[in-house]
């Protein structure tokens, strides 16, 4: 069987062996008159995909097939489907589906909801399996289907689409603009994106590394300042001086949360979205002296999606990415080197239609 029945994807079936993938078909949920699916024709590799198919974050549903940061075009749409139409490039995220009817969802925090399901390893009410974007085509509801704006190419977008809301959303809520300073710990995948659209918000940016190893670059994404935590005392000159703090760092090891707490204003926030998998300890006497905030975040609603892809578009903004050609060995080796940080900035899958017919 063949499309619209069965699609083709690229699945994990052992934890132990992650960055191991084989074809394999699968039965996407049944098609709903809301429905869109969308020919894939590039996916980012996000860190997320080796936290869940390493066990990371728990035991995956198997076979895994990862990928939530989908670009492609609509092949078809279901009868109830108004904002978008056939042969539209659209954009898929983390997020495939909620229920945009409880309260939580009307006060457009559906990226929140209880009940929402993850474009991977998750299953909607039906039982049905979600799977990513190392596929040929994926199937989403229309509301988390987003056109992409003319002047983006696919494989510049695609990583905004986890990656770039991910460090979005938290400028947008904390009212980060003009006036405002904003602190950017790690050079990455995700911190290259909030250096971004920090400064194309017009905050005073900052960008917080161990070393001067990625200054050069902090400084072409947009960083007005740099700061290198291996020095001693780094932290004393910048007291109270944040207004908020986004921080992209994976792993908790060996990290002064107390130093970085004290550069924050009074009221001020640290935001983690890097999400280790470690465990972070903290003293709830290092947030009294400015009576600052820890916290993290979760995507971002639509309205952000769609405000932060215009706002990309307008100034021009993409992901710093390196191109892979999906298939058995291109995914592999994209996994392992994203394990050991060997990528500037993230990893675009491409040329499915070599692989995918």
């Amino acid at each position: 069987m063949a499309y619209p029945d069965t699609f083709e994807g690229f699945a994990v079936h052992d934890p132990s062996k992650w960055s191991e993938v084989k074809k394999i078909q699968f039965t996407p949920r049944p098609f709903q008159e809301d429905d869109v699916d969308i020919k894939i024709e590039a996916c980012g590799i996000c860190s997320s995909d080796i936290h869940t198919i390493s066990g990371g974050w728990g035991q995956p549903k198997l076979p895994s097939i990862v990928g939530h940061e989908i670009v492609g075009t609509v092949v078809r749409v279901g009868s109830k489907v108004d904002n978008i139409k056939v042969g539209d490039t659209v954009g898929m995220g983390a997020m495939c589906w909620a229920d945009l009817t409880c309260d939580v969802c009307k006060s457009k925090n559906e990226n929140y909801c209880a009940n929402w399901i993850d474009t991977y390893d998750d299953a909607y009410p039906d039982g049905s399996r979600t799977y990513g974007g190392y596929s040929n085509y994926a199937r989403c509801n229309k509301e988390f289907a987003f056109k992409i704006p003319k002047g983006l190419s696919v494989e510049g977008v695609a990583p905004m689409l986890c990656a770039g809301i991910t460090t979005y959303s938290p400028l947008k809520r904390n009212n980060i603009g003009p006036g405002k300073k904003v602190g950017v710990v790690g050079i990455g995948g995700l911190g290259h994106f909030a250096l971004q659209f920090a400064k194309a918000l017009g905050a005073e940016v900052y960008a917080i590394s161990r070393n001067d190893k990625k200054k050069a670059d902090a400084l072409k994404l947009g960083a007005d300042y740099f700061i290198e935590t291996e020095k001693e005392g780094w932290n004393l000159p910048y007291k109270y001086n944040f207004d908020l703090i986004i921080s992209t760092a994976n792993s908790s090891q060996n990290f002064d949360l107390d130093a970085y707490v004290s550069t924050l204003n009074i009221g001020a926030k640290f935001v983690s979205v890097g999400l280790p998998e470690d465990k972070m300890e903290m003293n709830a006497g290092s947030f009294i002296k400015n009576g600052c905030y820890f916290g993290s975040s979760h995507l971002g609603n639509r309205e952000e999606m769609k405000e932060m892809l215009e706002l990309a578009a307008e100034k021009g903004s993409e992901a710093w990415y390196e191109p892979i050609s999906i298939s058995q060995e291109g995914i592999k080796n994209g996994l392992e080197k994203l394990h050991r940080n060997d990528v500037k900035y993230r990893f675009t899958l491409t040329n499915y239609e070599k692989q995918f017919e």
